[in-house]
């Protein structure tokens, strides 16, 4: 029995299987191309926008004056922590961490509690008025906060709040933009879904706390880290309000360590070490929900 004949493609038919396949490797060469490009371009501005911040670290552990030399070091000889030992052994350094650190939680504290509320409020709850009110704090975001600087600390004085925690939280009370945010989150937050809380008996306090907090979990953390991280990194108004040095705050003892310490840079950086691990730490403690509380409402569903 014959073997069936092998049938060959005509010179035509292969001429254009070639092309095409020569067509599919430089089409894949050029996206490679672009992706190494792109990738590599990212890297770069990722280095420069890193760089200062990795080399203040650096700069840290070196020994006292070793970035005196020109050109500087990038990388320390002979690791040490001695700028952060020299840094805690001054007096009142660690009270001055305390201070932030305190003034900080309880600034997220109080204004989480006044900004989500107010929020919700201006979002789902009827009044006479909201539109218009709601317009005009918008309209006091134009208004720099410097210009009310002086106004507030004269009514600091009169209440008798100047040099005391209280008065530095009071302008942390509430703010025009997290009110706005939570606002516009929440207006996401289905009608029939309080209503059948509601129904159910729930009174307004349980309703919130039951129903809508927990589907503005996002939004409030992404607030809670804006207002943490104003409250820690502030120094012009605990500057204006408080006058007795325990009181303190850590940007206002290192502005206060620079005029004292200008030639030591390693101790310089190593305060600003301090000013920023837990900056960093909350912000990588809460990532995940503070990306989705920034995205939130730009993706329809």
């Amino acid at each position: 029995m014959k073997p069936a004949a092998v049938t060959r493609p005509s010179g035509s038919a292969e001429s254009s299987a070639l092309a095409t396949r020569s067509k599919l490797t430089k089409r894949s060469t050029r996206t490679w191309l672009s992706a190494v490009l792109v990738n590599g371009a990212l890297l770069l501005l990722a280095l420069g926008a890193l760089g200062p911040l990795l080399w203040m670290v650096s700069v840290s552990f070196m020994p006292a004056g070793q970035t005196s030399t020109y050109p500087p070091p990038l990388l320390p000889h002979g690791a040490t922590l001695d700028s952060y030992r020299t840094l805690f052994e001054l007096p009142g350094m660690g009270r001055r961490v305390f201070n932030s650190a305190l003034l900080a939680v309880l600034a997220t504290l109080v204004s989480l509690a006044f900004n989500v509320t107010a929020g919700y409020g201006f979002a789902k709850l009827r009044f006479r008025g909201r539109e218009r009110m709601f317009k005009g704090l918008l309209g006091a975001l134009i208004i720099p906060g410097q210009v009310a600087m002086i106004p507030l600390f004269l009514m600091m004085k009169y209440m008798g709040l100047v040099n005391t925690y209280a008065g530095v939280l009071v302008p942390s009370l509430a703010s025009v933009f997290g009110i706005f945010l939570v606002r516009q989150y929440a207006l996401s937050i289905p009608d029939e879904l309080l209503e059948a809380a509601r129904i159910d008996g729930a009174n307004e306090l349980r309703t919130f706390v039951s129903v809508v907090l927990p589907g503005l979990v996002p939004i409030v953390v992404t607030l809670a880290v804006f207002s943490f991280l104003g409250s820690w990194n502030d120094f012009l108004w605990p500057l204006i309000i408080l006058s007795d040095d325990d009181l303190h705050t850590l940007p206002i003892a290192l502005a206060a360590l620079s005029r004292e310490h200008v030639q030591d840079r390693e101790l310089m950086m190593a305060g600003s070490v301090v000013t920023l691990v837990p900056v960093l730490v909350v912000f990588l403690v809460l990532q995940r929900y503070y990306m989705q509380g920034l995205l939130a409402g730009s993706v329809k569903g």
